[in-house]
């Protein structure tokens, strides 16, 4: 039997698994990608023969494989098939400048993408008053996206800025940074703190990595010249992609 019948057959998915049929079969593809049973460029069966090895619906096969395209661990190309996505680049991060993503990935000649998966103004939770200096009475506007490079998920960030600052959240399109610079707000100094986190099941399927994947998780607190508190972010990087690196001296 060739490794390919093995991964999709009548009995490959897990018994114990509590989920939907459809998420059993993501959850299923992502462990094949992760343990190299499936490689990248690997192209899949067809949705029909998916099904027939299977023994699932047509439906349930079609459900999970748009799942997968959403998260970006697959792709569909037309009039050719499915196949599994390139694995992210593996990028060097440096500590000692302040970058946007946008900025980053252009240094880097990728093409920087976004997915929006929030958009809206609301009070500020306490972190968030705290950490941009905020009365209760503010009000803040919060822009959640999943950032691409090249069009393979890296990170979900969420970016939180006090509403007087950013008045209308859909200016942002592209770089927050380059909209900030517009208004003559342009960042100058991060405060940054980094730790090793585990996704969970929904943040995974985001990125496209299995739960419990290990990720980088970032609180970045930027400030404008003059020392006032304008962008609090939150990030998760994943872990296969980043390496984050500073260089250190000798004290004297």
């Amino acid at each position: 039997m060739s490794e390919l019948q093995t991964v999709f057959s009548r009995d490959s998915l897990p018994e114990d698994d509590p989920g939907h049929l459809y998420i059993r079969l993501q959850r299923h593809v992502r462990e094949a990608i992760r343990r190299g049973l499936l490689r990248p460029r690997d192209m899949l069966p067809s949705e029909r023969d998916l099904a027939g090895r299977m023994g699932l619906s047509r439906v349930t096969v079609r459900k999970a494989l748009r799942g997968l395209v959403d998260s970006g661990l697959v792709v569909q190309r037309q009039g050719s098939g499915t196949y599994v996505a390139d694995a992210p680049p593996r990028m060097e991060q440096a500590l000692s400048r302040l970058t946007s993503f946008s900025e980053d990935m252009r240094l880097r000649g990728m093409v920087a993408g976004s997915r929006w998966l929030m958009r809206e103004t609301s009070p500020p939770a306490p972190d968030e008053t705290m950490r941009l200096a905020l009365s209760p009475s503010d009000r803040v506007v919060r822009l959640r996206r999943l950032r691409l490079a090249n069009e393979v998920p890296i990170a979900i960030e969420t970016a939180v800025l006090a509403e007087r600052d950013l008045p209308d959240p859909a200016a942002v399109q592209g770089s927050l940074y380059d909209v900030l610079q517009a208004q003559g707000l342009p960042p100058v100094r991060a405060l940054q703190h980094i730790s090793a986190v585990n996704l969970s099941a929904r943040d995974a399927g985001l990125l496209g990595v299995v739960t419990g994947a290990a990720a980088l998780g970032i609180t970045r607190v930027t400030f404008l010249a003059d020392g006032r508190p304008v962008e609090f972010t939150r990030s998760l990087y994943r872990g296969d992609a980043y390496d984050f690196v500073t260089e250190m001296t000798a004290a004297p």
